[in-house]
């Protein structure tokens, strides 16, 4: 039995300026408006991205192995940058990082259109990692800052929009493939749509007070703090099981399923379709059942969402079975930032950078796994062997008894 008590560390200390906590609920929900427009800004980046897959791999004529090996260097871009993030995000401030990253996030997404090479595309997603991992952990800042401004959990609602944005993504993805539009086109056009967001929102980002440096804080770089690490552990599954969904889908419904033209974006927009859905019903779900009962459920979600699509490769079954893995994934990431950013021992922007670091590598393995398991045993076996990370999920959860 896993004895880890280590829950109630994570309570929130506000760090934010006293104007903050005496503004007009109006305010208050234009600062929410905000950040919320910073994760769609972040989602519609990355669903543009994963909607042309199949067609940049068609385009460059890459076998499975390539992609795998290509995909590779978005993970280890965001890696990279991983030590640096939150260090960055607690000098400058995740306002500022926020701005700088999404813009940046854009414009590496329409260069990546350029590419030619296989050499040129991975260079692209190595940039397009680097920004990501940046972005991410500056706007989950923010959306721990909103939370404290609001005192309840709305977390899971912020990874919705970012999910609602990839939903977007794929219908707009969708669209562009009907009127047989370039990726770079495409892409160009969702990056300038993404600036305009940043425009209009960025002076309604919270501003808050730089964390000091303590002893205890100096001890996190040689060795973290173990309950991030676990909180990190748990996002490890889940997120392996998402990379595989935003990578692969469309590769799946179109070489496994054999679906028909612009249908190939099935599998990925039902998935998102039903991530954003349990994202929105996720807060009032964790307060009504609890956190345990809900990321066991999601984890057993994921595997048979996957297992399905495996069994039966078939156009209905499989789009069934992708909204299964959508729904399972959908709450337990919100959940394990949610719980990172409220460490009281780390500043929010470095936890962040704890519990992602390590779920990452879920992020950082599942794409190329899947890439060289399909090129020797076929993408419906790669397909199940994730499935089981579904299951561990379930079975670790359920021996922590601290989380309720």
């Amino acid at each position: 039995m896993i004895e880890l008590n280590f829950i109630d560390r994570f309570k929130t200390e506000g760090k934010l300026k006293k104007s903050y906590k005496k503004a007009k609920l109006s305010y208050l929900r234009r600062i929410r408006w905000a950040v919320a427009a910073f994760y769609f800004g972040m989602g519609l980046c990355f669903a543009t991205w994963a909607s042309r897959i199949p067609d940049i791999k068609m385009a460059l004529d890459l076998s499975a192995a390539d992609l795998g090996t290509i995909l590779f260097a978005l993970p280890l871009g965001q890696l990279a940058m991983m030590p640096f993030s939150g260090k960055l995000v607690t000098r400058f401030g995740s306002h500022r990082v926020g701005v700088f990253s999404l813009i940046m996030y854009a414009i590496s997404l329409s260069n990546m259109g350029l590419a030619t090479s296989s050499w040129q595309l991975a260079l692209g997603l190595f940039l397009f990692g680097i920004f990501g991992n940046m972005n991410s952990i500056s706007i989950n800042t923010q959306g721990v800052y909103t939370e404290k401004l609001y005192q309840k959990t709305i977390m899971a609602s912020f990874h919705g929009v970012w999910s609602f944005a990839g939903f977007t993504g794929a219908l707009i993805g969708l669209g562009m493939l009907s009127l047989e539009l370039s990726p770079f086109y495409h892409f160009l056009i969702v990056g300038l749509f993404v600036i305009t967001l940043v425009a209009f929102n960025y002076r309604y980002l919270i501003k808050a007070k730089k964390t000091p440096v303590t002893v205890e804080r100096k001890k996190l770089f040689t060795k973290p703090d173990s309950a991030l690490i676990w909180l990190g552990i748990i996002g490890f599954g889940c997120m392996a099981s998402e990379g595989i969904m935003f990578d692969w889908s469309g590769i799946y419904f179109k070489d496994v399923v054999n679906a028909p033209g612009p249908l190939i974006i099935l599998g990925y927009t039902s998935f998102m379709i039903m991530m954003a859905t349990g994202r929105f019903l996720g807060d009032g779900l964790i307060v009504r059942f609890g956190r345990k009962k809900v990321i066991q459920t999601s984890g057993l979600l994921i595997s048979a969402g996957l297992f399905t699509a495996v069994a039966f490769p078939y156009l209905i079954p499989s789009t069934i079975g992708f909204m299964l893995v959508g729904l399972g994934v959908s709450s337990i990431v919100p959940t394990l930032y949610s719980l990172a950013g409220k460490n009281t021992t780390v500043p929010p922007g470095e936890a962040l950078t704890i519990v992602t670091s390590v779920s990452f590598l879920g992020f950082l393995m599942g794409p190329p796994v899947i890439g060289y398991i399909a090129e020797l045993m076929g993408l419906r076996f790669s397909f199940a062997f994730i499935g089981i990370f579904g299951i561990l999920i379930a079975l670790m959860v359920s021996r922590i008894k601290a989380i309720q």
